[in-house]
């Protein structure tokens, strides 16, 4: 008889809820978690490809930008976030940069005062940068990478890979700044540093004079306050892949090559999901 009841009410939906004593609301919630399973394994594999491929280093910002870059898929920053938690992409946090300089300040070196003061929302390419070195291990010892970046575009500017880490390191990346075809002048330029011995050096300061710069340092002890540099440092180090690399020269083609990538293709997504090259580009056309 109840069979019967059934089959002539079809598909009307209040009456089965009625009969199986369920809401109509709390049947189409159920009806949706049957279905999400199926949904989210097809959404699940697009966003696993980009994972992976970012060796789990990738955020939903970076994997909401690369879908649309790649895919043309806009996908909802929530949806991500779930099918994330629920298949356990867990995102490789960056490791901090334990790096301290071995060599001591004499009293012939001075600091700066802290004139950037973490004012890192610049605007204008080419007036505002940073500088730190980084160490890089490599087999049984570790080399270093000292780099100049722009707060405005964040794009890298200037680097130098090194096996030692004595004042040549630094020295030389300022001469490779001046290399740069994209600065015409460097009178006025903030450049800001940690109170490394590097940047107190005599020499390092009477180069940086010389180039009509203005030198800012953080407070001792206040990484913060350089953070644009930490940010690409630890970003360097989950992203390259070095291991296969033999020889020191091989390591010295791969950064470069990394920070081609970096500046030109790896979009950011508080740079209006720009690349660094392209934001730059994007503030000048601005300032016309």
């Amino acid at each position: 008889m109840k069979f019967g009841i059934i089959r002539e009410i079809g598909n009307n939906v209040d009456t089965l809820c009625g009969i199986a004593g369920v809401s109509r609301s709390g049947y189409y919630k159920w009806l949706k978690r049957v279905d999400a399973p199926e949904k989210d394994h097809k959404d699940y594999l697009l966003i696993k490809e980009v994972f992976d491929r970012g060796r789990g280093t990738y955020g939903w910002r970076t994997l909401q930008m690369k879908l649309k870059a790649e895919r043309g898929i806009v996908m909802n920053h929530k949806k991500i976030i779930r099918i994330k938690n629920k298949y356990r992409l867990i995102t490789t946090i960056r490791r901090r940069n334990p790096y301290k300089y071995a060599l001591r300040k004499t009293q012939d070196h001075r600091t700066f005062r802290n004139t950037l003061n973490r004012q890192f929302n610049q605007k204008n390419p080419y007036r505002t940068l940073c500088t730190d070195i980084t160490y890089v291990p490599f087999h049984s010892k570790m080399v270093y990478l000292s780099a100049v970046k722009d707060i405005a575009s964040r794009e890298i500017v200037a680097w130098h890979l090194s096996n030692n880490i004595t004042m040549d390191i630094a020295l030389r990346t300022i001469e490779n700044l001046k290399r740069n075809r994209n600065i015409p002048c460097f009178k006025g330029i903030l450049i800001h540093s940690d109170q490394g011995s590097h940047y107190t050096n005599p020499e390092y300061v009477r180069r940086v004079r010389k180039l009509n710069m203005v030198q800012s340092m953080s407070r001792k002890g206040k990484c913060v306050d350089n953070a644009p540099m930490e940010s690409f440092f630890g970003h360097f180090k989950d992203d390259i892949d070095y291991k296969d690399c033999k020889t020191f020269e091989e390591l010295k083609i791969v950064t470069g090559k990394y920070i081609e990538y970096y500046n030109n293709e790896r979009q950011q997504w508080n740079l209006k999901k720009m690349t660094p090259v392209e934001y730059r580009n994007h503030l000048l056309l601005g300032r016309q």
